[in-house]
C-alpha cells in the first residue's frame, strides 16, 4: 500500500534545475512532445466508471486530471507568449482545484482535452525547438512565485505532465485495469 506522499506525487516533488544544459532542454522539450501519446495510453480503453475514480483518496478523478493537464497546459504556453512578448509580464494565476470542478472538467468528454493536448503540445514544442538561449531565460512574474524563466517553467511543465500521467498510470496498477 503507497502512502499519500507517494500517491500524491508518484514522480516525486518538481526539483527545479539550478541550470539547463542543451541536453536536458531537447530532453525536457521531448518530454513535451510524448505527452499527449503518453496520456492518450494511460486513459485507453478506461470506462465511464473508471474515469470517475479519483486517482487518490481526496484526489481528482481521471477525467479531472486529464481537463486540468489541457487547462493547465495551455496557461503555460500562453505565459511562454507573453514572456517572449513583453518584458517580464505579471500573470495571472488561476484557482485549479475551481477550474477542476467546472462543469466541463466534471462530465466533459477526455477525448476533447487529449486533443486540445495534442495540439498545443504541436505548436509549444515547435515554439521551443526554435527559442534562442537568452529568450529561454526571459521571465514573467507570477504574483505568488515571483519571477519565473523559461527554462524553469519548462522543466516545470515536463515534469507535471509525467507526475499527472503517472497518477493516472498508478491508479490503473493499483485497481489492476
Amino acid at each position: 500500500m503507497e502512502n499519500l506522499e507517494d500517491l500524491k506525487y508518484p514522480i516525486g516533488r518538481f526539483q527545479p534545475p539550478a541550470l539547463l544544459t542543451a541536453e536536458q532542454r531537447a530532453s525536457l522539450i521531448g518530454q513535451l512532445a510524448a505527452l499527449p501519446g503518453e496520456l492518450r495510453t494511460a486513459v485507453a480503453d478506461l470506462s465511464p466508471a473508471q474515469l470517475e475514480t479519483p486517482y487518490r483518496p481526496g484526489g481528482w478523478t481521471v477525467r479531472q486530471v486529464v481537463h486540468h493537464l489541457a487547462d493547465s497546459h495551455m496557461h503555460a504556453y500562453l505565459r511562454f507568449k507573453w514572456a517572449l512578448t513583453e518584458e517580464t509580464p505579471t500573470i495571472k494565476p488561476y484557482d485549479e482545484q475551481r477550474w477542476s470542478e467546472l462543469p466541463d472538467a466534471r462530465a466533459g468528454n477526455v477525448r476533447i482535452s487529449l486533443a486540445i493536448l495534442e495540439a498545443l503540445h504541436e505548436r509549444w514544442v515547435l515554439l521551443l525547438g526554435l527559442l534562442e538561449e537568452p529568450q529561454l531565460a526571459r521571465e514573467f512574474r507570477h504574483p505568488e512565485l515571483g519571477d519565473v524563466p523559461l527554462w524553469r517553467n519548462l522543466a516545470l511543465y515536463a515534469w507535471h505532465g509525467r507526475h499527472h500521467t503517472a497518477h493516472i498510470a498508478r491508479l490503473r496498477q493499483r485497481m489492476r485495469w
